[in-house]
């Protein structure tokens, strides 16, 4: 009789709890507690499959031509990859916050050491430097290897690939932040994965990452992304990029809540 009492008053609680929009077994661990910001609901996204990119990505570079790059008619494109000539390529967009995704190899055959192997960059807002080198058995100041932040920060370690073989770069970039008179209010922020590893973790960049002075802020709005020549004949292939924006809460008016 006591058991039958028991269920029925589990079942019970259960509606009451449903009714208000909990499930039963949130319920189990007491009122879930609420920010009271009214959040909007997430964009669907479709990630891509194999290598394709996220339905939301701002294409670079597939493989078919250069045309989203200031200078990309002065890099050489070949079976799907351009190479690096000449000079320094930059988007004709201009970003801000961004998910980068680059894909890059150096040449097959290692020559040379240090910096003057397979050195290129990858360049935030046209500024803020992620190395690319041919640091396989290469040695050179660690600042300066394949991943570190040019300058400012070694890689927490070094997951580059042998010369020839293709690597990737996927880099999560939160731009610094200016008030109205120029001065700085928050510094950039920058996430980057080597071939899959984790190597620089929300590294806050110091500033410009400059080669001969220190790195330093002046106040600066969006900005292309620019890959280096140079000097060597480093490839690329696939790069995509998608533009980081919060999810916003509700507008005051929509938020307002119903009467019961």
């Amino acid at each position: 009789m006591n058991r039958i009492h028991l269920c029925s008053t589990r079942h019970l609680v259960g509606i009451i709890v449903l009714g208000l929009g909990v499930s039963a077994s949130d319920a189990a661990f007491g009122q879930r507690w609420i920010s009271g910001i009214p959040w909007q609901q997430p964009p669907v996204v479709e990630p891509g499959e194999d290598r394709d990119p996220p339905s939301d990505t701002i294409v670079l570079f597939d493989g078919e031509n250069l045309d989203a790059w200031d200078g990309g008619d002065q890099w050489d494109l070949r079976d799907g990859y351009a190479i690096a000539r000449n000079r320094d390529i930059r988007t004709k967009q201009h970003f801000g916050d961004v998910q980068l995704h680059v894909e890059f190899a150096s040449p097959s055959e290692a020559r040379g050491r240090g910096q003057g192997r397979g050195n290129s960059g990858v360049f935030l807002m046209d500024r803020y430097e992620v190395q690319i080198l041919d640091s396989w058995e290469n040695e050179t100041y660690f600042e300066g290897q394949a991943a570190s932040i040019y300058n400012q920060a070694p890689p927490l370690v070094n997951a580059s690939r042998p010369p020839g073989e293709w690597q990737t770069l996927d880099i999560i970039f939160t731009a610094p932040r200016f008030d109205d008179d120029g001065q700085l209010q928050s510094p950039a922020y920058v996430t980057v994965l080597h071939n899959g590893v984790l190597v620089q973790n929300h590294w806050e960049v110091q500033g410009v990452t400059h080669f001969n002075r220190p790195p330093d802020y002046r106040a600066h709005g969006p900005g292309p992304i620019r890959l280096q020549h140079h000097g060597d004949p480093v490839k690329f292939r696939n790069i995509w990029v998608r533009e980081v924006r919060q999810t916003p809460a509700v507008e005051e008016e929509e938020a307002a809540p119903t009467a019961p």
